[in-house]
């Protein structure tokens, strides 16, 4: 279709941009950590570890790291909550010609087993918090070196310490673990690694723009976890599209002022991976870093501490925020960008934003196949507009229908993207690849939209059956196999519904094996296999399943609402 949204581009953003400048993710830390070098780049428990910091400390550990075998195309694995660390490992890994696997480290053992095993990680970067959950599995997985880090490795010997025993003896949130002796597992701690580093050689590798750097984790298409291949130009491309986009709200802070940024979505994401840390890193920004935002008193006094300019985040946090008694003790006079992303926002959640802090919050989209953003509404809107925005620079959006014909105006359609921040494909797996991508390039979300006349996508359905919960995506053929292998359960089925606080949630409908099987027991069973997004909200029982004549489910006839 034709570009009819660049007439109604805000001012300053380019119809496209270009990566030969920096075309790969070296370059953009490189350039950054020498322009910047005395910068703080996060901010952390009051703590600020600055540009030169990430630089110096993600160089000793690529030392490290290649004096433990790795060559470039392997995979490290990254299990952290959002750490400072998280920071050091993305660069000292991509440093080295090695590629990023983001893990959510709330990842139940079966979980964690099979992305290590899909990716082939051959090491993994993980908080001690989840070393039990890796524990469980590591005997049977190709990863063999572990870097094991803590909360307060990065605030200093004495505040660190305290940190650390506090979240060990006092908070007991490190659960007891054993190594297996007979896997040939090596472990280190972080400190460690870099004391060590800093004497050991390291040998510069220089990417190119083809070569992979990430591997982003999603259930694409099926249940089946895959990973999304995003290369150097793929991400870079993403990074300089927001850059483009945010002109002009980057315009009335002025050249002087440093960006803050409030990183509360989880790094592991794409969404902060690109929006909070690569984005930040491009145009020297400052992340605050909130290692837990459910914790919304801690989130509070973190944001009184100083004034931010940025807000990523998905509507559930703005919605609580924005309903919290002690909103209001935070100056939100500087607030220039409320982006939310990873689930609709809703017009009531936007609705109390604007009137709490005054930014309105522009809404975006993006998928983790898209390295993620899409499309946005304007930085420097003025109301919440209930669609996505327009497609970012370089970057096309379509509406297709089932034979791959572009739909009449006015008409429905699956949403088709093609740009330079298309992922190259699904890991090793080229036939989920061909489901999603066409000769042409493009990419098939299964999002069902329309746009208007000036070029705004809305989103109006999924043409899959992909849950929504607080931005993470729920795939029911995943929920359905782990209760397959339950005793007790004959058949279930699991489908979204709507959720006033996650958007949706988990409803799952079971037809029983053993009458006697209770629900406590299956939501005991659910915690065992099952990270916390992805389990029932609701669970029913019922006779039978409704079922189309040739025996498919009704997910529809299943679906209610949670109040």
């Amino acid at each position: 279709m034709d570009k009819i949204w660049l007439q109604h581009y805000p001012a300053g953003v380019p119809a496209e941009v270009s990566v030969e400048a920096c075309p790969t993710l070296l370059a953009l830390m490189d350039d950054s950590f020498q322009r910047y070098h005395e910068r703080p780049a996060w901010r952390f428990m009051g703590t600020d570890v600055r540009f030169g910091d990430v630089d110096r400390h993600s160089r000793t550990l690529a030392a490290w790291l290649q004096s433990r075998g790795l060559q470039p195309g392997d995979r490290v694995a990254i299990m952290l909550p959002n750490v400072p660390q998280y920071a050091v490992a993305v660069a000292a890994i991509l440093r080295i010609g090695c590629i990023v696997v983001n893990v959510n480290p709330l990842y139940t053992p079966r979980e964690l087993a099979h992305q290590l095993q899909d990716s082939g990680a051959k090491a993994i970067v993980i908080l001690e918090n989840f070393a039990a959950t890796l524990a469980q599995v590591i005997a049977g997985l190709p990863t063999r070196t572990v870097l094991l880090a803590a909360m307060g490795d990065m605030l200093g010997l004495v505040k660190g310490t305290l940190v650390n025993s506090v979240v060990r003896h006092v908070k007991k949130m490190v659960p007891p673990y054993t190594w297996p002796t007979d896997a040939g597992v090596q472990v280190e701690r972080f400190p460690a690694a870099l004391s060590a580093g800093r004497h050991l050689p390291w040998q510069p590798f220089e990417a190119r723009p083809d070569d992979v750097a990430v591997l982003q984790y999603t259930g694409g298409t099926t249940g089946v976890s895959k990973g999304a291949v995003l290369l150097h130009r793929n991400l870079v491309a993403n990074v300089l599209q927001c850059e483009a986009w945010y002109q002009p709200a980057l315009h009335q802070l002025g050249a002087d002022t440093q960006l803050v940024t409030v990183c509360a979505l989880p790094l592991y994401h794409i969404f902060a991976f690109n929006v909070n840390m690569m984005l930040s890193l491009r145009v020297g920004g400052l992340n605050v870093m909130i290692p837990n935002p459910r914790d919304l008193p801690a989130l509070l006094k973190a944001l009184r501490a100083q004034p931010v300019h940025s807000f990523p985040a998905v509507n559930t946090l703005f919605n609580a925020l924005a309903n919290h008694p002690d909103i209001d003790t935070v100056d939100w006079s500087q607030l220039k960008i409320s982006v939310g992303g990873g689930m609709a926002v809703t017009a009531g959640a936007a609705q109390a934003w604007l009137e709490k802090t005054g930014c309105p919050i522009c809404e975006g989209y993006g998928l983790s196949e898209t390295s993620p953003v899409v499309s946005c509404n304007p930085v420097d809107s003025r109301a919440y507009t209930g669609n996505i925005g327009y497609p970012l620079p370089s970057t096309e959006m379509a509406l297709l229908d089932d034979d791959g014909r572009t739909v009449p105006p006015g008409s429905p359609g699956e949403i088709a993207v093609r740009g330079p921040q298309v992922m190259a494909g699904y890991w090793q797996r080229p036939d989920e690849t061909a489901r999603v991508m066409t000769a042409d390039g493009w990419f098939r979300t299964g999002d069902v939209g329309v746009v208007d006349e000036r070029g705004a996508f809305r989103i109006i359905d999924r043409k899959k059956d992909m849950i929504l919960v607080s931005g993470f995506n729920v795939y029911p053929n995943e929920v359905e196999d782990v209760l397959s292998q339950l005793p007790g359960v004959l058949e279930c089925a699991a489908v979204g519904v709507s959720d006033e606080h996650s958007g949706e949630a988990v409803k799952l409908v079971i037809v029983r094996r053993d009458p006697a099987l209770t629900e406590a027991q299956v939501r005991q069973f659910c915690e065992g296999h099952l990270t916390g997004y992805k389990r029932p909200r609701v669970i029913e029982f019922r006779d039978e399943l409704p079922k189309t004549p040739v025996g498919k489910i009704l997910r529809r006839e299943l679906r209610g609402r949670v109040s």
